[in-house]
């Protein structure tokens, strides 16, 4: 029998995105599957079911759930949904594991084996499976178009018959996929750019889009693609040269965020009360509690002379194009374990090892399987009294 790959309807309120696609759902027929859809699931991101050709289209989530071999999502499923899938089936989405203990623990006692979209390691080779990088791209595209609405000036410099009108200073703080990505936006729509972030090897991919870097002295350069956490010293040094920087600007765009974790205290409440009035903040960590002090995930705030924005799941309001994105990510990693309709895991691969969260009843991820399960109990040493002879 074919293998079976379901996607289900996202249910989140401001979630439209959807995990398959209609070209790349007649690709995953390529490789010897059955493909299903629960009905209506790409409509909020313009696939109607129509679209979807060679694809059966399923009323019923929960019958959908309970036939497929890999059931494909974005956002992290509900455990109910976890509890309609078979002994032994694939779940490939988002997880977030450290944020949601009881579906780790719903999906290893169902001996669900899951792989978790925030995990796929940030290796050459894994590139285009990384849905994290693709829906950052997006994000960080759609936050300076978010900015540039709120702000009441324009970004490029304009001549007109009664005199110019002066290019915008942005600044981007953050300079990962969704930063750097800000910073070609708003230098694209005519605006003078500026890059900061505390890993000084992002200096040259800053000016390459002809941004200025500036300049702290200070490396924090971490593990996996991520930077670590400053120390107090560092963190004096670096707000430092920032505040004039943030001061000057009049779109300060904050990307820094680590999957899973509190967002990181880019900007305080001394520094947005010297901006200038009608200055804009957009911060992409709101999610994670906010780069900016005063941020509110999902509002638009002011603070001070400042409106301060913190948008969840950007992604989301590029649904099209998002979806399209991700889409593609699952596939990558589809091609990865199935070989001629059938599922062939390698345990030994890094990108399939790093990405499991659960497999076999068993959570595999030493970090998820700590906040799940607790840190391994350690047996106490035997007593050996002082006058006891050692062998």
């Amino acid at each position: 029998m074919s293998l079976k790959i379901a996607a289900i309807r996202e249910k989140g309120a401001d979630e439209r995105r959807v995990a398959l696609v209609p070209d790349v759902a007649a690709r995953i027929g390529r490789l010897g599957c059955d493909v299903a859809l629960e009905a209506g699931a790409g409509v909020p991101s313009s696939y109607p079911d129509a679209s979807y050709k060679d694809v059966r289209i399923e009323p019923d989530r929960k019958a959908l759930l309970g036939s497929a071999d890999v059931v494909l999502a974005i956002q992290p499923p509900a455990t109910g949904d976890v509890q309609a899938m078979k002994p032994g089936a694939i779940l490939i989405s988002f997880v977030y594991g450290r944020n949601n203990p009881d579906l780790v623990k719903a999906l290893r006692d169902g001996r669900i084996t899951a792989f978790a979209m925030e995990q796929v390691p940030r290796i050459s080779r894994a590139q285009a499976m990384d849905a994290l990088s693709s829906q950052a791209t997006l994000a960080g595209y759609y936050s300076v178009l978010l900015g540039a609405v709120q702000m009441p000036k324009i970004l490029p410099m304009m001549t007109t018959a009664v005199g110019s009108l002066r290019a915008a200073q942005v600044l981007v703080m953050g300079l990962g996929v969704a930063g750097l990505q800000a910073l070609a936006t708003a230098r694209r729509l005519g605006a003078v750019t500026e890059g900061y972030d505390v890993r000084p090897e992002t200096r040259d991919e800053a000016r390459s889009l002809g941004a200025k870097f500036v300049e702290t002295g200070v490396d924090a350069t971490g593990q996996g693609g991520y930077a670590r956490e400053l120390t107090a010293e560092e963190k004096a040094t670096v707000r430092a040269v920032l505040s004039d920087h943030i001061a000057r600007s009049d779109l300060v765009i904050t990307t820094a965020a680590v999957p899973g974790r509190q967002a990181p205290r880019l900007i305080d409440a001394r520094q947005i009360a010297r901006m200038k009035p009608g200055s804009v903040i957009v911060d992409l960590g709101a999610e994670g509690g906010g780069n900016c002090e005063g941020t509110r995930a999902g509002e638009t705030v002011q603070a001070g002379p400042a409106t301060l924005i913190g948008p969840v799941n950007l992604p989301s309001r590029l649904a099209e194009q998002a979806s399209e994105l991700y889409a593609k990510n699952v596939l990558n990693l589809l091609e990865q374990i199935v070989r001629d309709g059938k599922l062939s895991l390698d345990m030994t691969d890094e990108v399939i090892a790093k990405t499991l969260v659960t497999h076999d009843g068993r959570s595999v991820n030493d970090a998820v399987r700590q906040v799940v399960e607790g840190p391994p109990s350690v047996k106490p040493a035997l007593a050996v009294k002082e006058d006891a002879p050692c062998s």
